[in-house]
């Protein structure tokens, strides 16, 4: 009966320790998922255009489609290459967040720019025909979709990736895949919600039996268009936050302090306008602002590099054309 008492007491504490595990990797994942900020809600902005011009019947399955591509991207390609870097080449880490923060930047300053300077960008390609085939349109859709996602899952993995906390290869893989299919789920679930919501918006004003369930309906039918805009102001501003922040503390670690102090200081400044209360919050706030108007600096230098250098090279490379999304 002892035995059976030690086994079982054996067991108990095994299972605690699993139990510790899950909740050690759910924590992880939830901390590096949130430092991925920027590119998660960019992600959900952008995917919506994708669906632009197809049949109701056939919008939620090209989510799932561009959803199951963007589990492949994360899961297949990203997951192996960030754990191989991160036990291999951990110096490349760095370099390569500050690369996707970069781009970050320089995409949020190019919806600025062309938000404040709108121009019609007209693309003459003969292989485009008026009336294409609906389901060779969808297949090049998705393909394009998945294309950008895995640009944007890149360079979430690689944020979370620098987020997690020193732990064995096991531990980094499991937080990195729950990040993966947690974004994921979170990205195109929103995703469905929006494409549809005007959908649920016309059938509510329809046929709802109350007067408060039509006009619900109208209301999201009205109301997707201003969100839709306020989602893209929402992941732009993210967007520069988040790569300015990855800049800023990037070169603070090589140990250029000039900006992250700088930074810092102001942020400390205000805080001590306010109460001790408030502190956290307006110190916080200040920090993210400060590191936003960078990024906004930084991607306007960066435009014409990317669209008139880099852009057209990848095109050349590709036999394509540059596309920035």
């Amino acid at each position: 009966m002892s035995g059976l008492l030690a086994l079982l007491d054996d067991v108990a504490g095994i299972a605690k320790v699993a139990a510790s595990s899950v909740d050690d990797i759910a924590g992880q994942a939830m901390k590096a998922g949130s430092k991925a900020a920027g590119a998660v809600i960019d992600d959900a902005a952008v995917t919506p255009k994708y669906l632009t011009g197809f049949d109701a019947s056939r919008e939620l399955p090209i989510v799932g489609k561009i959803a199951w591509g963007s589990i492949r991207n994360k899961l297949i390609i990203l997951l192996p290459i960030g754990l191989l870097l991160a036990n291999l080449a951990p110096w490349a880490i760095p370099p390569l967040l500050m690369l996707g923060g970069s781009y970050l930047c320089f995409e949020g300053a190019e919806k600025i720019w062309h938000a404040v300077f709108p121009y019609e960008h007209k693309i003459h390609d003969p292989k485009v025909h008026a009336n294409p085939d609906p389901a060779h349109l969808e297949e090049q859709k998705v393909s394009g979709a998945i294309k950008t996602d895995f640009i944007l899952s890149a360079e979430i993995m690689t944020i979370a990736l620098a987020a997690l906390p020193q732990s064995t290869v096991w531990m980094e893989a499991a937080a990195l895949a729950l990040v993966a299919l947690g974004i994921t789920a979170v990205v195109y679930g929103s995703v469905a919600i929006i494409v549809k919501a005007d959908d649920m918006g016309l059938h509510m004003a329809a046929n709802g039996r109350l007067g408060l369930t039509r006009a619900i309906g109208r209301g999201l039918v009205k109301g997707m268009p201003v969100f839709m805009k306020l989602l893209t102001i929402v992941g732009t501003a993210a967007m520069l936050w988040v790569g300015g922040n990855i800049i800023v503390h990037g070169l603070h670690e090589m140990g250029w302090d000039v900006l992250y102090d700088f930074v810092h200081h102001n942020a400390e400044v205000l805080g001590a306008m306010v109460s001790e209360g408030w502190r956290g919050t307006v110190e916080w706030t200040a920090t993210a602002a400060q590191d936003g108007v960078f990024g906004f600096a930084l991607g306007l230098i960066l435009i014409p590099i990317g669209t008139r250098i880099i852009g057209p090279a990848i095109a050349a490379v590709t036999g394509g054309k540059a596309d920035a999304h």
